[in-house]
This record gives C-alpha cells, structure tokens and sequence, in this order.
C-alpha cells in the first residue's frame, strides 16, 4: 500500500479507501510469538495421538506439560489448522419415568453405584465381538472391559467376583434389561453378596447415562479407529485404552483431572469393605464358583 501512494502520488487515505481496506491494516504489525512453531508442533503431536479430543482437552493437556497459553489461542489455532473436532448432532433429551435412572438414584461415593453394558464389533474375519464395560458412576473409573466371543450369566458372576475381590462392593449396580443382567442367576447371587440391582425402564437408555457415555468414548475413540485381527488383539488394545482412559485421559466432568487422580482424593468408604470383610474370601471364592451352577 505504501509503495502504491508513492508511485502514483496517494495518500494513504486515498490509497486505503481505493482498495476497500481499514487505513489500521497498514499501521498493525504481527505479533505472532516466538514459541508458536513449538506449539503446533505439540499441538499436532497430541492431534494425531488422540484424535477425537477437543481444544479444551487439548489446552488442559498442554497445561500440564507446562506450557503457559490462554484456551482462547489454542481454539484459534485449532480453528486455523484445521485440528477442531466435528460436532455431533444433539440428541433428543427425554425423561423418562424409572425411579432407577442414573439422575433420580445419583451415585454419592466411591463403590455406591457401578454401572455395565455390552458394546458389539467384529474381528476383521467378520466374526462378532462382544465387550463387557464395567465402570464406577462416582469416580468414572473403568472397572472391567471384557472382550470374547460369547458373555453368559456365568461368565458375568466370575468378572465380577474378580473386580470386587480387587475393588470391594458396589452398594447398588445398574444395567438395562439384557437377558444376561436379568437372568436369575446374577440377581440371585448380587442378592446374596448384598448389592441391589437398579434396572432402568425399558427402552430408556438415556436412564443409564454415565455408561451409555462411556460406552460412546470407546467406541469413538478405539472401537472406530482399529482394525482387530484377531480376539487376543482386541482384548489387548482394550485393555490397554482402559488403562489410559483412567490413568491419563482428562475427563471433563471431573474438572479436567484423570478418574485415578480423583478416585485418589476421594474419602475411602467403609460400608463396601464392611461388607465384603464379612464374607471371607473363601465364602466369596466358593459362591461364585457354586452360584452359577446351583441358580440355573
């Protein structure tokens, strides 16, 4: 613009209002920072790593490796470099009127209410796969992700003892109502361990929110991006994803901090272990080996 008003003898004004530009484009300079190549190197780095994580994520995670930068300039930069993720269309929010639902009976502590769920897929041979998902509602941990071929009733009361033996027990666990969660043998044998079931109302999945939210992360962020080979390899990669989701991914409702680090500041609760003390682990070890048997 300035070599145009010398050369035909223009003001800047005139030279301005000719080209249809404010006259302070030509007083503002860049002020692009020095660090910003470093930047969007990291940026990508953590882009490709985890694909479907957002600016905000992003933002807390650049944070925690020390970087100091407003959310702000990352979306910005996002935004120019095309790293933004794609929304998904809202869903329609119902109520529905189950005294069960995740809303209405709110988990209040560590172990008071677990939640599981089936997830399908298939191998690359086309045969289908079929994943246990186990998590607590209150520290968002995941518990469990199981993968076989095939999860009967047996196979869910073994899991479970597992978990427990590990963890201690759920006041209550909460499912829909699929064959293998309302078979007789389950409920029969959580009656006994003194855990109550909360089913949600048929056809309400919304009722059954904080797995039906982790069952989506899964898949969009494992399930759709690999090919499994074979079973072991799936069981491997889940696994593996089930380790990271607790111990490194950010989770938002947690204000940014990993399940593990909040599990971590959480007050033990007694009433599990209370109850699990009271049955020795060799009356535990016998009934869920004795359980599936005798309920049939």
């Amino acid at each position: 613009m300035k070599h145009a008003s010398q050369k035909h003898g223009m003001s800047e004004r005139s030279a301005c209002k000719l080209a249809g530009q404010a006259r302070t484009t030509q007083r503002r300079e860049s002020n692009t920072s020095d660090d910003e190549p470093r930047l969007l190197a990291q940026m990508w780095k953590l882009s490709k790593a985890h694909s479907r994580y957002g600016y905000r994520r992003i933002h807390r995670m650049l944070c925690a490796d020390g970087w100091r930068v407003n959310h702000k300039r990352i979306y910005r930069l996002c935004r120019r470099e095309g790293m933004l993720v794609p929304r998904k269309r809202s869903k329609r929010r119902r109520i529905g009127d189950s005294s069960n639902s995740c809303v209405r009976h709110k988990a209040e502590h560590m172990n008071h209410v677990w939640s599981y769920d089936f997830v399908f897929d298939r191998t690359e041979d086309g045969r289908p796969v079929k994943i246990l998902t186990l998590i607590d509602e209150f520290t968002r941990e995941s518990l469990c992700i199981h993968v076989a071929r095939s999860i009967k009733s047996e196979d869910l009361i073994g899991l479970l003892v597992a978990v427990m033996l590990e963890r201690g027990m759920p006041a209550f666990i909460r499912s829909d109502n699929g064959p293998e969660f309302v078979a007789k043998a389950i409920r029969a044998w959580l009656e006994t361990m003194g855990t109550s079931t909360l089913f949600v109302e048929p056809g309400s999945p919304w009722e059954n929110g904080y797995i039906e939210s982790f069952n989506s992360r899964l898949r969009d962020e494992l399930l759709n991006g690999e090919v499994f080979t074979t079973l072991a390899e799936a069981k491997y990669l889940a696994e593996d994803w089930r380790i990271m989701y607790n111990t490194e991914r950010l989770h938002s409702s947690l204000n940014y901090i990993t399940p593990q680090e909040f599990a971590a500041s959480c007050a033990p609760y007694d009433s599990a272990s209370l109850r699990l003390q009271a049955h020795s682990s060799e009356a535990s070890t016998s009934l869920a080996l004795a359980s599936p048997l005798q309920l049939r």
